[in-house]
């Protein structure tokens, strides 16, 4: 619906900020997890950055004891979802 919003997402995104050399992939993607159940509502986007965490080569012990941190700062309800939208991506 949008075609210049998904463009400009894009390449701030990727071109500028996942381009950066200080974090390593996996770094990033356990950092953009965090940030997504610290929001709460964003189960798709999360969804979609586990599927990126495990092609990444993160481990399903890596990412629940990301989400494990997350609990004492985010909240229990927010860190439950998202471990719930880890349980089925590492499930399937």
């Amino acid at each position: 619906m949008a075609p210049r919003l998904v463009e400009q997402i894009v390449e701030f995104t990727f071109g500028e900020i996942y381009s950066r050399s200080v974090l390593d992939v996996k770094q990033r993607q356990l950092v953009t997890i965090a940030a997504l159940t610290a929001q709460g509502g964003c189960e798709p986007q999360l969804q979609v950055h586990l599927n990126a965490a495990i092609r990444v080569g993160l481990t399903e012990q890596q990412v629940m004891e990301a989400l494990l941190q997350c609990a004492p700062y985010v909240g229990i309800p927010k860190t439950i979802n998202a471990v719930h939208v880890a349980r089925n991506v590492f499930m399937t």
